[in-house]
């Protein structure tokens, strides 16, 4: 008999606390799932420890895998703790000091002492090139040959491994930039080299040299370390193809990822809103709250008929974490999402005004909550929610790590009961509550900015701490519907199973549309979509295109994304949908002003993803009690106090069981807490729909 051809899909997420694995086969639409705690040391090893479980719990080898998806937080924690390699910045003379001088404003105009990031590159290996290309695209003045060696040679006399080339223009005709990369990468080839041009080819100068500046600061980090995974996968025996999530959805191959890691700045949240986007519209909804709540953070995405919002501007490293404008500028296109420091890990402390605050602080992985025994003495929301009665310390992970009760009530008693003079599960209960405040408190700014009315969305939980906190979120902001999706604890994992590969280019264009030339947009859009083809190693595999461009009134500073119709369109046509969106965002526009377009924008996709069709329950052959596996006293809050709660086994329910709470349903990853008053069904997909309409 010919052996089975590999059908299994393998996906994982590394967390600041967690890194989760799933595997879905795709002949049968079969998940099966593992986690394993994050080796902040080194994540890869994290990686194969995790994989080493799946093989002996879940019989999935690496050998009958046909690919292999990884999220990581390489890149941001590498900027956020200075973590990269020595790099260096080549740009145009006088243009040395664009990284520390941004865009010459203060994002706190009253602080006197305020703060602003360190440039990644310091000012002696940021060096000056005499070149000048124009704004038209005209090389006014080439770099000289010469002066670039001896550029190659100071680069290596001072230990530089990465070097990003940033020229004045060079959207509009990379030439120099091009030239400048060719000498270095033949005089000093061991350095990596970022240029402009290919990382960000588009007009503001402080944002493209930030982000090309970023990138060479990761790029010999994370090309040693995809390089580090791919070989391992490989001696394991993986002989399929390992793809990288990106920010803004959609999988890259490593070699790009390697190229551009810039792009996996946020590829583990982006994970979840991808799988929160297709469990979605499974259960026939579009308009969605995408909610996860890991060990160290909490994440927020609005998902408005089925389309998550991308942000093209996002900051890394803010001196002051929720702060914008004190942190790194980073033009990128990222999910537009709302984080929050509030995780299972986040710690609870008195401040100086004598209140319960908790997070932004987090204990992570290592030591992680009391209640984890590994040395942790902060008291955390995992801790309160061990004591609430909300996580059974039996079955944490399945059974496979076990909490201790006793160490979570002592780290509470010491730093707030008694500091407080209250019980230790009133002070629980603020924890828990407090923490479930401060989400909703940013989440109503997050939903007004956007002019979204919480009770309208649909909210799916995900995350090991998503499905904890949900309901309690999800009643203070008024949403009535809740989504727990299978594989909820480790969503993000699936995500990048479920998510297309496809890469995003943009390049500047400065043209006014009344005097569109349409030949040279068609040229334009035709080059784009040639070099993401070319990124995606297309070959003759079908390219799915789309395309848009960012418009704005003349003067205006900022851009208004709009999609390209299909058809060769006029400039009346383009101005009438560029303004039915500027009046759907701004309510009003402005006929008697020009409008212009900025940037021409490609996302290509292939059409080779197989996919992924989840495996259908079979339908309730009695009452969902017959899934219960005992009860669990919990503190459901002040109205009801401490009350005996049934405990429903998630892989007992079939599809059409139906129960009503306070109840909680315990899967391995994750435990989802049913309020009072709230009935929970299961469909035949296995989505937990929890209604609270009562």
């Amino acid at each position: 008999m010919s052996p089975r051809a590999p059908s299994f899909r393998i996906g994982t997420d590394i967390g600041g606390t967690f890194t989760d694995f799933v595997a879905i086969d795709d002949a049968s639409g079969e998940i099966r799932l593992e986690k394993t705690l994050t080796t902040p040391d080194d994540p890869s090893r994290g990686i194969f420890d995790g994989l080493a479980l799946l093989a002996a719990r879940q019989g999935v080898t690496l050998s009958a895998a046909a690919g292999f998806v990884h999220g990581t937080t390489l890149v941001i924690n590498a900027l956020i703790e200075r973590k990269g390699s020595v790099t260096a910045l080549v740009t145009s003379a006088g243009f040395r000091d664009v990284l520390e001088m941004r865009k010459e404003t203060r994002y706190d105009v009253h602080d006197l002492q305020l703060e602003f990031p360190e440039p990644l590159v310091p000012r002696a290996l940021r060096f000056e090139i005499a070149e000048r290309t124009s704004a038209e695209g005209a090389v006014v003045l080439a770099p000289d040959d010469e002066a670039v060696r001896a550029l190659a040679a100071q680069l290596r006399a001072a230990g530089v491994a990465s070097v990003g080339v940033v020229f004045l223009h060079a959207y509009a005709n990379p030439a120099n930039e091009r030239r400048v990369g060719a000498l270095l990468a033949a005089h000093a080839p061991e350095i990596a080299v970022s240029l402009s041009c290919d990382v960000l080819p588009q007009i503001k100068e402080y944002e493209r040299t930030s982000t090309t500046a970023a990138n060479a600061f990761v790029k010999p980090l994370v090309r040693s370390y995809l390089g580090r995974v791919a070989d391992g996968l490989a001696a394991s025996g993986f002989a399929g193809r390992l793809h990288v999530m990106q920010s803004s959805g959609g999988v890259v191959s490593r070699e790009t990822a390697q190229e551009f890691p810039i792009r996996i700045l946020e590829s583990g949240p982006a994970g979840g809103v991808e799988a929160a986007r297709f469990w979605g519209e499974a259960v026939g909804a579009r308009d969605l709250l995408c909610f996860d709540m890991g060990g160290t953070t909490a994440k927020l995405c609005t998902v408005i008929d089925g389309t998550a919002e991308v942000a093209e501007e996002y900051e890394a490293a803010r001196v002051y974490r929720f702060k914008p404008g004190s942190g790194l500028a980073i033009s990128v296109p990222v999910y537009d999402l709302l984080e929050i420091g509030t995780g299972g890990g986040s710690i609870a402390r008195i401040d100086g005004l004598g209140l319960v605050k908790v997070g932004p602080h987090s204990a992570g992985a290592a030591p992680g909550p009391a209640a984890y025994g590994r040395g942790g003495e902060e008291p955390t929301v995992t801790d309160a929610d061990v004591i609430l009665g909300y996580l059974d310390p039996e079955h944490f992970l399945g059974g496979s790590m076990r909490l201790d009760p006793g160490a979570a009530r002592a780290a509470i008693d010491a730093r707030l009961a008694r500091p407080l003079a209250i019980g230790i599960e009133e002070a629980a209960w603020g924890i828990h509550d407090i923490a479930n405040e401060d989400m909703a408190c940013a989440a109503r700014l997050h939903l007004a900015e956007r002019g979204e009315n919480p009770a309208s969305l649909v909210m799916v939980a995900y995350g090991g701490a998503g499905p904890v906190h949900a309901f309690g979120l999800a009643e203070k902001l008024g949403i009535r519907r809740i989504v727990v999706p299978p594989a909820a604890g480790v969503m993000s994992a699936l995500g990048m199973l479920v998510s297309d590969v496809s890469i995003d280019r943009v390049r500047t264009f400065r043209a006014d549309l009344a005097h569109l030339a349409p030949g040279d947009v068609e040229a334009a859009f035709a080059a784009l979509e040639a070099e993401a083809a070319a990124l995606l190693k297309a070959g003759a595999t079908p390219v799915r295109l789309q395309r848009s461009a960012d418009l704005r009134y003349r003067g205006q500073g900022y851009n208004l994304r709009v999609a390209w119709p299909a058809a060769a369109p006029g400039a009346a046509r383009l101005r009438e949908t560029f303004e039915q969106e500027y009046r759907h965002r701004y309510g009003r526009s402005y006929a008697d002003v020009p409008v212009e377009i900025v940037n021409l924008r490609v996302i290509a996709s292939l059409d080779a993803r197989v996919p992924f069709r989840p495996a259908r329950l079979a339908p309730a052959a009695g009452p969902a009690s017959a899934a219960i596996r005992g009860s669990r006293r919990a503190f459901m809050g002040r109205a009801t106090g401490a009350v005996d709660c049934p405990v429903y086994d998630r892989y007992r329910l079939r599809a059409g069981h139906r129960g009503e709470g306070p109840a909680f349903v315990e899967e391995r990853e994750t435990t989802t807490v049913v309020g009072p008053q709230a009935t929970f069904e299961v469909d035949a997909l296995g989505v937990l729909v929890i209604d609270r309409s009562a």
